[in-house]
């Protein structure tokens, strides 16, 4: 009996999802909590880690903004520090910081192999050696307003210390200690407030995020932590310690990994070297937050121009009829699969971005209609809206809020283009 059901389970995780939303039994305890959040008590937490459909806050922003509607706003969550590159963009809130911080990050310009500054969660960090360095968050409304700030950087010895201000309330925080270690410090005031700063005192420190949030409100918090041009192979150059200590301060719900655009446009891609890195990525992140759910949101359909990313890895040519030589990168199905048979295996939540899209082929006429850029590959408003919605109609059909025969709670025009 006992080998019948092993061989009955194992028959289970082998049979692919066909669903847009697959295995999203995993996420129930999301449910569980949402259901709960509009009662107070502990925000319910999301935190979101990929690539640019992360880093703008297009899609993430447009989800923040229907959880909210609907939950409550418990603040804007994690970011990244200041500002860590130019054109860096925030939906609620506004950051700012003055021009004498050095940044590192896992990818682009900011990354170098030689740097030994940690890096965590936001992929980002910052260092300031002279006094006086600052940084800056305001809330843009008053519902992103925060009463608790939680700031993160790298203690060691020699460290100097910040002066911490969030409204009416400031203290200072000392960087320095006995061994290289990663330290989070947070401050909370007794009335919710737009406002916070961060001053060096005394240098030099090295800040890699910072929190805000209203505690005790219920609410949801919906964290962005993109990285430009990022794959998730160059999330491994976070640093575990980190990751652990930031994650106690996030305390995540659920984790939503977004990865997948940018490998399917790299050069000579491998989907043996994809495959490994995904099932090494997802693995790490499940053994740094134990029990915490995982949304794998699957690569969306996107297109390229270029004929030498149209032709894949056995000479085969992607096309789309009539589009002018646009066509989705050769590699994006192959991305596509394994994220699908992936996640499954794991256990894990997968959320097929491209099928809801429309299917293959459908990045040229979202860009003709206004909802992706002329790259075909990112998302204006307009269609971030649209994806936005069409992931919390799925989730609520999960969840048991919707049927297939009742009507969405989403607007009526966010459906998939043809």
């Amino acid at each position: 009996m006992i080998a019948g059901l092993l061989a009955l389970a194992a028959a289970q995780a082998a049979t692919p999802c066909t669903a847009a939303l697959c295995d999203a039994d995993r996420l129930r305890p999301v449910f569980a909590r949402l259901a709960a959040a509009r009662q107070g008590g502990e925000p319910v937490r999301i935190l979101q880690i990929g690539d640019s459909h992360t880093a703008g806050d297009q899609v993430t922003g447009a989800w923040r903004a229907i959880l909210q509607a609907r939950y409550g706003s418990a603040g804007r969550g994690m970011l990244a520090p200041g500002r860590p590159y130019q054109g860096y963009l925030t939906r609620g809130v506004t950051a700012s910081q003055s021009p004498d911080w050095s940044v590192r990050g896992i990818f682009g310009s900011s990354y170098s192999s030689a740097s030994t500054v940690p890096l965590g969660l936001s992929g980002y960090a910052l260092s300031a050696a002279a006094p006086g360095a600052w940084l800056a968050l305001s809330a843009d409304t008053p519902a992103q307003a925060f009463d608790r700030l939680t700031l993160c950087g790298w203690a060691a010895p020699g460290a100097g210390a910040v002066q911490m201000t969030v409204g009416a309330t400031s203290v200072s925080w000392s960087l320095d200690a006995l061994v290289p270690r990663p330290a989070c410090h947070t401050v909370e005031t007794s009335a919710a407030t737009t406002n916070a700063e961060v001053k060096v005192t005394r240098g030099p420190v090295t800040l890699t995020s910072w929190t805000v949030e209203r505690r005790a409100a219920g609410g949801v918090t919906l964290s962005n932590l993109g990285v430009v041009g990022a794959q998730l192979v160059h999330f491994e150059r976070t640093d575990e310690r980190l990751l652990a200590a930031e994650l106690a301060v996030a305390r995540p719900d659920l984790i939503v990994v977004a990865f997948g655009t940018n490998e399917a446009f790299k050069p000579n891609f491998s989907a043996a070297d994809y495959d490994a890195t995904l099932q090494r990525g997802l693995r790490r992140i499940r053994r740094l937050a134990p029990g915490v759910p995982i949304l794998l949101l699957g690569a969306p359909d996107s297109a390229t121009s270029m004929p030498a990313l149209q032709r894949g890895e056995a000479g085969e040519l992607s096309s789309c009829s009539g589009q002018s030589g646009w066509a989705p990168p050769a590699a994006l199905a192959q991305v596509q699969a394994i994220q699908r048979r992936r996640a499954h295996e794991l256990g894990i939540a997968y959320w097929d971005w491209g099928t809801r899209m429309g299917g293959r082929c459908t990045a040229d006429g979202w860009s003709r209609a206004g909802r992706m850029r002329g790259d075909h590959v990112h998302f204006t408003r307009p269609g971030a809206d649209v994806i936005a919605g069409l992931l919390q109609q799925d989730l609520d059909l999960a969840a048991g809020l919707t049927t297939p025969s009742t009507p969405s709670t989403a607007p009526a025009t966010i459906q998939p283009l043809p």
